[in-house]
Parts: structure tokens; C-alpha cells; sequence
């Protein structure tokens, strides 16, 4: 049986772009997640954090569905951290906004469990060279509604679409 985890590390594209890649990951969809509305859409998003709306605003995720026997999740996880920059608070990049927070979401206490212990490792990894605190929410998968089609493989059909790198170039030990 697949197994699910959601990472959030700014604009969607890229993050699904990158897991998709990854040996063992069955699909990586984009969605959103984390916000306290239902059945949220791209311009929804967009127009609450433009106009500051008093609301917990969605985030723009990807569900990673993995076989778990051929990709483990410590793996997917490191490649998270090592995805983006987890010390910017709401935004990567020139991507600002509670929608391009960065997030953890498990479905399960072992996903928990990892995301807690490789945090507080690349924590130390990030302090050595000088770099600030992880902000990061982690948090245990409430929902997920994948994003309008047009996000879907957005990358893969507009090869030159926006797709900055957010990479703070801190590594684990072991490649990821």
C-alpha cells in the first residue's frame, strides 16, 4: 500500500517537479493544504494574502504518494530540507506570502517521528554555517485538495516557467 506525506517549500511547481524525479515516488500532486476553508482555488490564495485577509491562508503543497519499499521516508524528508531555505518564515525567495510557508504534513507517527529527528539535525548542519532557526511548520495532515489542472506537471509542460532556487546549499552527510 502507498504511502503519503505533504512538503510545502514555496511555489508548488518546483517541489513536485523534484519529487516526482525521485526513484520509488508513485505521484507528486499539487495542492493546497494547511488554511481553515474548504475547496480552496489558485486566485483564492492568491487574492487572500494580497489583501491580508484575517484568515489562516493555504499552502501551496505537494503530496508526495511513495512505495515505501523502494524510497524510504527519511530519504523524501532529507530531500525537503535540502529542497529550499526551512529559515525563511512565509515565503522562499522573492516568493512572499503565509501561502509559501514551509510545512511538513504526516499521515503517520513514524513520518512525525523522522520529520522531528532530521530537523533538529540539519538544525545543527544550518548553525555551523551560520545560518538561522528552522521555521517550519510541522504538522499532521488534516486535508489536501490537489490544485487546479493547470498546475498539475506545470513545469513539465512550460520548461521555462518561473522555477527559482530557493537551496540553502547545506547537505546531510549522505547525499540525497
Amino acid at each position: 500500500m502507498p504511502s503519503e506525506i505533504v512538503f510545502a517549500a514555496g511555489c508548488f511547481w518546483g517541489v513536485e517537479k523534484n519529487f516526482k524525479k525521485i526513484s520509488g515516488v508513485i505521484d507528486a500532486v499539487s495542492g493546497y493544504t494547511g488554511g481553515n476553508y474548504n475547496n480552496p482555488t489558485y486566485h483564492q490564495v492568491l487574492e487572500n494574502r494580497e489583501n491580508n485577509e484575517k484568515i489562516t491562508n493555504h499552502t501551496e503543497a505537494v503530496k508526495v504518494i511513495y512505495d515505501s519499499k523502494l524510497v524510504s521516508t527519511e530519504y523524501l524528508v532529507k530531500n525537503f530540507w535540502e529542497l529550499h531555505n526551512p529559515t525563511q518564515i512565509n515565503g522562499q525567495g522573492n516568493d512572499i506570502g503565509n501561502n509559501y510557508r514551509s510545512a511538513i504534513y504526516w499521515t503517520n507517527d513514524a513520518q512525525k517521528k523522522i520529520a522531528l529527528e532530521t530537523r533538529d539535525e540539519y538544525q545543527k548542519l544550518l548553525t555551523q554555517k551560520g545560518l538561522g532557526k528552522i521555521v517550519t511548520e510541522l504538522e499532521p495532515l488534516e486535508k489536501f485538495w490537489a490544485a487546479e489542472d493547470y498546475h498539475q506537471d506545470y513545469l513539465a509542460k512550460n520548461p521555462n516557467g518561473y522555477c527559482p532556487n530557493h537551496r540553502t546549499g547545506v547537505k546531510f552527510a549522505s547525499e540525497v
